[in-house]
């Protein structure tokens, strides 16, 4: 993003015809996974409840260890339960958190990330990504984030064979661990 007036730091300036003009790093987070890295731009302006949440249980390795406990090729795959089961998870205020629906978000491309949820009103610490357009999702699921880089990984994820009725993947698929490029809840 570039703003036309500047008085942010050198690193975030760049100049035009000699006027520095800002522009804000990108806050994204790049998911290790077993069979391999996503990265994600969050929307942390459109979407700051769940961007604060996601990026404060990342940076606490609350997500390190956690399976992709559902797969639906052509649909997503969900992971954020440390429980593994998809009935855990908790936020970092305790409890559930509102929805945070934003009209200009839209499940239209392969790689949307948003919130699960059980009902309006209840996001916690599960997140799903799609493998394609979803708009039937629009309006009902907080969209905080979008993949960048890693549709590769998110093709070998979409491949792993599951259980039929549960769409768990037979065999493990875990997110190992979780960088953070940009934080902008950060102290």
């Amino acid at each position: 993003m570039l703003l036309s007036t500047c008085s942010l730091p050198k690193e975030n300036q760049l100049y035009f015809n000699s006027t520095p003009v800002c522009f804000l790093p990108l806050q994204a987070v790049t998911l290790h996974t077993d069979v391999g890295d996503i990265k994600i731009e969050l929307f942390c302006e459109q979407s700051p409840k769940s961007c604060e949440n996601f990026l404060a249980l990342a940076a606490s390795d609350y997500y390190k260890g956690n399976v992709f406990h559902r797969n639906i090729k052509g649909f997503m795959v969900q992971t954020g339960d440390p429980t593994g089961t998809g009935k855990g998870g908790s936020s970092i205020w305790g409890g559930k958190f509102e929805d945070e629906i934003n009209d200009t978000l839209k499940h239209n491309v392969r790689g949307v990330v948003s919130m699960a949820n059980s009902g309006p009103n209840t996001n916690a610490s599960q997140f799903f990504i799609t493998y394609a357009k979803q708009p039937h999702l629009d309006m009902k699921y907080t969209i905080f984030g979008k993949v960048i880089d890693g549709l590769d990984t998110l093709d070998e994820l979409e491949k792993l064979p599951v259980e039929e009725r549960s769409y768990k993947p037979l065999s493990d698929v875990r997110v190992s661990d979780i960088t953070i490029h940009a934080n902008p809840f950060a102290d």
